[in-house]
């Protein structure tokens, strides 16, 4: 609709809407790639949104179903990763299914604190759960709560790289 509106708008002699639209795209693909790092930024869906505002203003060079397909599947498995990794780090690390929900509910919690939350929300939910509704000794907890930070970084690392494949995805479509 923005886009729309920017076509419709009378601009003066010479220049270029095309200009506005492309550094709105671009913008919205750093952002976004910005935002595959920081959870406070929904960086892969920015991702998305720059190949459909692509699409609705140049056709011609919107991706095809292929790529479509895979920007759909690249968002929902950045969205899985997301909210999986600080889990799963903890359940490898050994977490009960007490320390798993802990990391996860302080996952949820810790967004509210950014940016400390990011980092400290899995740790502190998984030992917590860990230590009182699981029962483990101190230090049994405390490893399950590195594992979900430690899960929560390679959470973040993947996101990244899923977010470059987006990237990609959208540039090949823009330069065919």
């Amino acid at each position: 609709m923005f886009a729309a509106l920017l076509l419709a708008w009378t601009w003066p002699a010479g220049f270029d809407v095309q200009w506005i639209l492309w550094s709105l795209a671009v913008l919205l693909v750093l952002l976004g790639l910005i935002g595959s790092v920081l959870p406070v930024l929904p960086g892969p869906a920015l991702i998305f949104l720059a190949g459909a505002m692509q699409a609705i203003w140049q056709p011609d060079h919107a991706p095809g179903t292929l790529g479509w397909v895979l920007l759909c599947l690249l968002l929902a498995l950045s969205v899985a990763v997301d909210v999986a990794a600080g889990a799963l780090g903890a359940r490898w690390f050994g977490a009960s299914a007490w320390g798993v929900w802990g990391s996860l509910i302080g996952a949820v919690v810790g967004l509210a604190f950014f940016p400390l939350g990011l980092l400290l929300g899995p740790l502190l939910g998984g030992f917590v759960f860990e230590r009182w509704l699981g029962g483990l000794k101190p230090e049994q907890a405390a490893r399950s709560s590195v594992g979900a930070l430690l899960g929560t970084g390679l959470g973040l690392l993947l996101r990244l790289g899923l977010a470059l494949l987006m990237v990609a995805v959208v540039v090949w479509a823009w330069l065919d």
